[in-house]
């Protein structure tokens, strides 16, 4: 499987996996941009992501975060 920035709902999803104690709102967008292409199954032109496109992903992995951390 092959992710791209398009697919930000199973990137906030593998983030939260990855830092589940970690408080997505606490997280730069520059480390949230580089721990995305840390992502062994993404594959997708860096220059491609935006403010819009991280943003949407960390409210992913908030959604994801909130459910255990109320």
């Amino acid at each position: 499987m092959s992710l791209k920035w398009k697919d930000v709902h199973a990137i906030g999803e593998m983030l939260y996996d990855r830092f589940p104690d970690k408080d997505p709102l606490s997280v730069r967008f520059t480390d949230l941009h580089r721990w995305v292409l840390e992502i062994p199954e993404f594959d997708d032109d860096p220059e491609r992501s935006g403010e819009k496109v991280l943003e949407a992903i960390q409210m992913v992995w908030l959604d994801e975060w909130k459910v255990d951390n109320g």
